[in-house]
């Protein structure tokens, strides 16, 4: 705190006395200051500067002004008149913390030898706390009608609060003094003011007394004063003061009390002990007829007598214990009225005892509570029939009172009663008598919200809500319980959780069926794209072979393009079969005992054009190991192809690939690594989905259906086994896993020696027997094609092209074999080969399934309709040369395939 600016002619003991001020008032104030300028700063103020958080520039001059309340700013800050006189006002000043605190500024000149002034001295008291202490206790008193007041006994004159003048019932602009105070008293009260006051000026003590006074529009009032006297220096009171209460409506109430029980229905009595005399007021004589009138006592037994056989010795004893423990005697119990009916009574008492612990006399009251019975009994077979219904609902049923925070906000609620269906809707068991946060700490607010509003308003609210902390969906029901200012609810609820998860998994299923559904349409879109793709080059390769069917060479390289082609054709469609059988369950391994070694040699051997066609360099890592399994080496080759194939395709030209087999645990961990084009994060969980394409999203597709990797996971897993995925980012490479289960080892044993099976006889024109062949296909192209193989075989055909023209020419052909599509115009194929059953011609003939429909149902739905085989289209020539060759003989049937 800085010391006063001194002037240089000041006198040393002004200065003196100056600086004892300041440090003085340093003790006592929150800012002490000096300057030789009234009204603003002309030298550094650090204690003005720590409470403001005013810089030195800021405050010099007028520029202290800114830190005071806006609105205190334009106050008269002008030099007092009386230099003698202190200066004292009070404004706002703004803290270092940004708030404004009330602040009492006092300050006083420092005059020199002359009389002249040398500064100012000045000092800021920070009044906050009082202000707004006084402001509580101000609305505390308009809250409770207290009203303050002071009697000067010299004068005679008053001075109170608005509060106590509305105690007298006198206008708030009026004034008011003691020979009013004292007129205003009725006459009896008056004098026993004056007897109270005298009393307590004597003994200078504190008094209170309750008057009533006549307001001045005639109404009669009661006041409660209550006062404290001043003393002077001598000891002498020179003056009252004290606080004054309204108590019309208290005092009203009592009347209404003593009404009541005038009224008949409490009645008063007393049993002397020592005498074993009951005296009774006229009410209790009513009750207990006993034959004798108020003022006679009579004994206690005579009132026993009176009461229902059933009650009386219970009452007897609790009079008794209530004597010998010295505790207030309480009992309920029925009275046999003249009329043959009963009154049902309360009887409460307080006995009274000698020094030496001997009961005296027990005084007490009686009150008739025979109407509350019966309300109560109705009241009690009401709430039992609504009890029974409650406990029978399937809802959950409860009371709760709400509880709140200091600030009036909800914060907790207490279950009262609940019935036996609460347990199961809500979870909470032992909840009756404690608080939900008791239960759920984090319960949500929202609900709180709810029923305070309920509360407040009365009106009942429905409503479906998340309770997020207790993992359930509530469909609620609350409703009041009570008038205004009732903190009670009952609430009806059901736990719905399980109806929300079942809409969350419609809305699921219906999203995925969207997505389904789009997947779906991109897919078709895909395949008649991919389709389409060979199927150019096949119609180009017809009309080249049409227009050079004299240039041998030519001819013979179209043909192999368009039968790479139609291999791709069939891929597709071999891939797509694959889904659906392993989708509806119905693919069949074929498992044996293998090493994976020869099955990654041949799936390596498969994808190798692929992966030299992208100059892709292929790094394959084994084991050294035997990694024997027991697996389907054709679909575990089909597997790695995939894999491999989708490394190639989706890696830049010139690219690494990495095949790595590694013995982990009782599994192999296959790996094949590339450095593609990666797989983006939010694409990671869906790139084994079905018709997923891994670079579409990015505009690298490179063709396909979108279903080789879904084969790979669904292959994978139908060998015990699983697929991954995993990429550090798009342009970053990626990583398929599969794990697959290893055999046990087993001890080594001889090799056995496989017989190599003889390879299939081609089919030719000259080789295997000649047979009538009818071709039935609504495809004429499909049936005129394989018309013209077959004759080249050497064997004798005809085709139709609908069921009834096939029907028609089988009895004029005779033919031994019948190709025969399931979906034909008009009739179905299985209608015609059960009508070529029952014809002569048809009997014995072999029946030949050639269809697009290849699932194992389609075979069983073949084989009952009467065919003896079954080829899936588009079947290769030589599976038709095969299937031919087997047939020994014309007419003799074979097993089905």
């Amino acid at each position: 705190m800085s010391e006063p600016s001194q002037p240089s002619n000041a006198v040393p003991s002004s200065i003196a006395a100056a600086q004892a001020a300041h440090l003085l008032l340093g003790a006592h104030c929150d800012i002490v200051w000096s300057t030789k300028t009234f009204g603003q700063f002309d030298a550094d103020q650090p204690s003005w500067r720590a409470f403001t958080g005013q810089t030195e520039a800021e405050l010099l001059g007028r520029g202290w002004l800114n830190a005071l309340h806006p609105d205190d700013r334009n106050l008269p800050y002008v030099m007092p008149s009386h230099l003698t006189t202190v200066f004292e006002a009070e404004y706002r000043l703004r803290h270092v913390s940004g708030t404004y605190r009330n602040m009492i500024v006092r300050m006083l000149p420092v005059c020199g030898p002359d009389g002249s002034i040398v500064e100012w001295l000045g000092s800021h008291c920070d009044v906050t706390q009082q202000r707004q202490t006084e402001q509580r206790l101000r609305l505390a008193m308009q809250g409770g009608r207290m009203g303050t007041w002071e009697i000067d006994l010299g004068s005679g004159s008053m001075a109170c609060s608005d509060a106590f003048k509305a105690n007298l019932g006198l206008p708030l602009a009026s004034h008011i003094d003691y020979a009013q105070l004292t007129g205003a008293m009725l006459e009896g009260d008056l004098q026993q003011w004056q007897t109270v006051v005298h009393a307590a000026i004597a003994s200078a003590s504190d008094f209170e007394i309750d008057l009533r006074v006549r307001w001045p529009d005639g109404s009669l009032h009661w006041a409660h004063m209550r006062g404290t006297c001043t003393s002077d220096g001598a000891g002498n009171v020179i003056a009252l003061s004290g606080i004054s209460l309204d108590l019309t409506a208290s005092k009203q109430n009592e009347e209404t009390l003593r009404l009541t029980l005038a009224a008949g229905e409490v009645a008063t009595w007393n049993w002397d002990i020592v005498a074993d005399r009951v005296t009774a007021d006229s009410n209790m004589a009513r009750l207990f007829p006993v034959n004798a009138g108020a003022a006679t006592a009579a004994p206690l037994a005579r009132y026993l007598d009176i009461i229902h056989p059933d009650d009386r010795e219970q009452v007897s004893a609790q009079i008794t214990q209530a004597l010998h423990a010295h505790a207030p005697f309480e009992a309920s119990y029925r009275i046999g009225a003249g009329d043959g009916q009963c009154r049902s009574v309360i009887a409460r008492g307080r006995a009274e005892y000698a020094p030496d612990g001997t009961p005296l006399q027990l005084p007490g009251v009686l009150l008739d509570i025979t109407r509350q019975k019966q309300v109560e009994d109705a009241l009690r077979r009401s709430e039992e029939r609504y009890r029974t219904l409650i406990e029978l609902m399937d809802q959950a049923f409860c009371v709760i009172e709400m509880l709140y925070d200091e600030q009036g906000r909800p914060i907790d609620f207490r279950y009262l009663e609940g019935n036996p269906a609460f347990v199961k809707q809500s979870g909470l068991e032992n909840a009756i008598g404690k608080t939900i946060r008791s239960f759920v700490p984090e319960h949500d607010q929202h609900w709180f919200d709810l029923y305070d509003q309920v509360v407040k308003t009365g009106e009942p609210v429905r409503y479906e809500n998340e309770a997020v902390a207790m993992e359930r969906w509530f469909e609620v029901f609350a409703a009041r319980l009570g008038g205004p200012g009732s903190r009670l609810l009952t609430v009806l609820f059901s736990d719905i959780s399980e109806r929300k998860r079942s809409e969350q998994q419609l809305r699921q299923l219906a999203d995925n069926l969207s997505e389904m559904d789009r997947r779906k349409t991109e897919f078709l879109a895909t395949l008649a794209h991919e389709l389409r793709n060979p199927l150019a080059p096949i119609r180009n390769g017809l009309q080249i072979m049409h227009l050079a069917a004299d240039k041998p060479a030519t001819v013979a390289r179209v043909r192999d393009v368009m039968e790479r082609q139609v291999n791709q054709m069939v891929h597709l469609v071999n891939d797509l079969l694959d889904v659906a059988r392993i989708t509806r369950g119905q693919i069949e391994l074929k498992l044996e005992r293998a090493d994976l070694k020869t099955i990654i040699a041949s799936a390596v051997e498969t994808s190798m054009p692929l992966i030299e066609a992208g100059r892709h360099q292929l790094q394959v890592q084994l084991a050294e190991e035997p990694l024997r399994l027991e697996a389907d080496p054709t679909r575990l080759a089909q597997v790695l192809g995939n894999l491999l194939n989708n490394a190639a395709k989706y890696t830049p030209a010139g690219g690494h690939i990495n095949l790595r087999a590694l013995h982990d645990g009782n599994e192999v961990l296959i790996e094949v690594q590339d450095s593609g084009v990666g797989i983006p994060a939010e694409s990671i969980t869906t790139v084994f989905d079905m018709f997923t394409q891994v670079g579409q999203n990015m505009g690298r597709a490179q063709g396909g259906l979108g279903i080789g990797l879904s084969l790979v996971r669904r292959l994978a897993e139908l060998h015990g086994g699983s697929a991954t995925a995993a990429s550090p980012g798009a342009g970053l490479g990626s990583t398929f896993s599969v794990r697959l289960p290893l055999l046990a080892a087993e001890p080594a044993a001889p090799d056995a020696l496989t017989i190599p099976a003889a390879p299939a006889s081609p089919a030719g024109a000259t080789s295997g027997p000649r047979f009538r062949v009818l071709l039935v296909d609504d495809n004429a192209d499909a049936a005129n094609t394989l018309a013209a193989v077959l004759d080249m075989m050497g064997h004798a055909t005809q085709v139709a092209h609908d069921g009834e023209q096939a029907l028609a020419v089988a009895p004029q052909f005779l033919p031994d074999v019948i190709f025969l599509d399931i979906g034909l115009p008009g009739m179905s194929g299985y209608d015609v080969a059960r009508a070529l059953r029952q014809i002569p011609a048809g009997a014995n003939v072999v029946l030949v399934a050639l269809t697009g429909w290849g699932a194992e149902n389609d075979r069983s739905q073949s084989s009952a309709a009467g065919f003896d085989h079954h080829l899936t289209k588009p079947a290769s020539l030589l599976a038709i040369g095969e299937l031919l060759a087997t047939l020994s003989t014309p007419k003799t049937p074979a097993d089905h395939d």
